[in-house]
């Protein structure tokens, strides 16, 4: 049953991490970093990042973290906004 209550968990902080891909680009390049050497040093590939940075992909927490570490800061200093009301 833990287990089962701990996968739950993580899937729904795959729902509540929403990132900003364009926040993350743009902290990514004042930082210096290029994409090759900042996926690198994420410990993922340059194509993901790509894809999370272009808003296609929405990364596990995980990946999250170890976004928010290589930018020092926190993950919710790169997530979406998800307060932001669409009005179409």
């Amino acid at each position: 049953m833990r287990l089962a209550l701990s996968r739950w968990v993580s899937l729904c902080m795959v729902f509540l991490v929403q990132p900003d891909g364009p926040k993350i680009r743009r902290q990514r390049e004042q930082r210096g970093y290029g994409l090759r050497g900042f996926a690198k040093a994420a410990r993922i590939s340059h194509a993901y990042l790509s894809r999370i940075e272009r808003g296609e992909r929405n990364p596990q927490p995980e990946v999250m973290a170890r976004i928010a570490t290589v930018l020092g800061c926190g993950i919710a200093d790169i997530q979406r906004d998800t307060t932001e009301r669409n009005d179409e």
